[in-house]
């Protein structure tokens, strides 16, 4: 029974991928998307600058 082989077998390596040049498209792309991102992360801030919102949970009438 020696030929039986336990556990898992190793995933092969996959061939490295070759860099390719980026386009000034691709590079300007990158940066308004990284602008509008850092512009949410601050409007983000600005909104929980406030605070969170307090006085939440179920509301009671006052009848019985």
């Amino acid at each position: 029974m020696s030929s039986r082989q336990g556990g898992k077998l190793k995933p092969l390596k996959a061939p490295k991928k070759e860099k390719k040049e980026e386009t000034e498209e691709e590079i300007a792309f990158k940066a308004k998307k990284k602008q509008e991102e850092e512009a949410l992360k601050l409007a983000k801030e600005k909104a929980m600058k406030g605070g969170p919102m307090v006085g939440g949970g179920i509301k009671k009438s006052g009848k019985k």
